[in-house]
């Protein structure tokens, strides 16, 4: 993961139940729990405002936290589930789990496509069809990464991105390892596919002719 690991600070929650989350909501915090890591499970709030803009900044699933709680160690965590009002979209409790740096899990990491402004394909008119706009990873919470690069710069016409053609993070696999699933491909402009379809059908026609003749 690149750059310095981002703080998370929250505060922890010393009622728990239904009756303590939503006197938290009324307070302007989103409610939650920290579990795992062989310690017992924590209750804690985050401020609404600041875990909404965190939402809405996006990757906030894939990115690995350093969690402060005032008289408690830091603790890297990860989130395992933002639980949404229904009617609203907004966060009305958070699962965050802890994780030690060689710990393994699965995340959805985003595809970041580059040089698209020189690829060869897209050059010649070719379309980008984005079949999968992020691969879910096992990777190891010391290195999780903010996206995985398809570079289009050598992908022509035609061509087809499948997950090998990917240089993956160190540590890092793919969850689906039956088959080499694509991710992107470059199709041929719709101007290319009608002028091939015009050709062929005047090919017919022109075979038609000569059986005739003959």
């Amino acid at each position: 993961m690149a750059g310095k690991i981002p703080d998370l600070n929250a505060t922890a929650r010393a009622g728990t139940g239904k009756g303590a989350a939503r006197q938290a909501r009324r307070d302007g915090l989103v409610p939650g729990v920290v579990y795992g890591g062989g310690e017992e499970p924590q209750a804690i709030t985050i401020p609404f405002n600041k875990l909404l803009k965190k939402l809405r900044d996006g990757g906030f699933l894939s990115t690995l936290y350093n969690l402060k709680i005032e008289g408690n160690e830091d603790v890297r965590v990860v989130c395992r589930g933002v639980q949404r009002d229904v009617v609203k979209d907004l966060p009305t409790h958070i699962d965050l789990m802890r994780l030690k740096r060689d710990s393994r899990i699965n995340l959805n990491i985003p595809v970041e496509f580059i040089n698209e402004d020189t690829s060869v394909g897209l050059s010649k008119g070719g379309v980008l069809t984005i079949v999968r706009a992020d691969v879910e990873l096992m990777v190891t919470a010391g290195n999780i990464p903010d996206s995985i690069i398809v570079d289009l710069a050598n992908v022509d016409v035609g061509d087809i991105v499948h997950i090998s053609d990917i240089t993956l993070p160190e540590g890092s696999r793919p969850m689906i390892t039956d088959r080499d699933f694509v991710v992107a491909n470059i199709a041929a402009p719709s101007s290319l596919k009608s002028a091939g379809e015009d050709e062929g059908e005047e090919g017919d026609a022109d075979a038609t002719e000569a059986a005739a003749e003959e």
